[in-house]
């Protein structure tokens, strides 16, 4: 019943998607949104022992803004939100409650926060590459990049970006060592 709806709203999915509980899924008019063949989206609060604190969220937000997950990817009530586009590579692994953001919600500057002009709210593209890692509760922040093979700590604030084979951690998130 959940994939009719998804082909409703022009969410393009590969073969053998696979829910665990009730994501939200929202592709604007005029947006992308695909998720590749094998994905497993995991939403209900104990299809992750970790602890999930809500259902998974992915959201392209304006026309012409994208989503593009590749084959295998594994994603535990994350939310994946954009307002430009997120790209994320093959094989990946988005742990609990990780949230992947291509913007800043609200516009920076006080004057344009208070008229709430959605224009000036900044946006940059996200880049994940394949058989990457994303640890429990990290956020990923606009404009980053993570090359293949990239692990991300628990609660790492990503901004930047970060060559292959990377370990990454902390707060901002810096590389703590090479995969080799």
């Amino acid at each position: 019943m959940y994939k009719l709806l998804l082909k409703l709203t022009k969410v393009a999915y590969g073969k053998k998607l696979k829910l665990k509980g009730i994501p939200v899924i929202v592709n604007k008019k005029g947006a992308r949104l695909s998720l590749g063949d094998n994905c497993i989206i995991k939403s209900s609060l104990l299809s992750n022992l970790v602890g999930l604190y809500s259902r998974t969220i992915i959201v392209t937000r304006v026309e012409g803004a994208f989503i593009e997950i590749g084959n295998n990817v594994g994603i535990s009530g994350a939310t994946i939100y954009a307002r430009s586009g997120i790209t994320i590579g093959d094989h990946t692994n988005i742990g609990g409650n990780v949230k992947i953001l291509d913007n800043d919600f609200h516009p920076i500057e006080v004057e344009a926060r208070l008229a709430d002009d959605k224009r000036k709210i900044g946006t940059a593209p996200i880049t994940i590459g394949k058989n990457c890692f994303i640890g429990c509760n990290a956020i990923i922040l606009k404009g980053s990049e993570l090359g293949d093979n990239c692990v991300v700590g628990a609660g790492a604030v990503v901004s930047g970006k970060f060559e292959a084979n990377s370990v990454i951690a902390g707060n901002p998130a810096k590389v703590i060592r090479k995969l080799t």
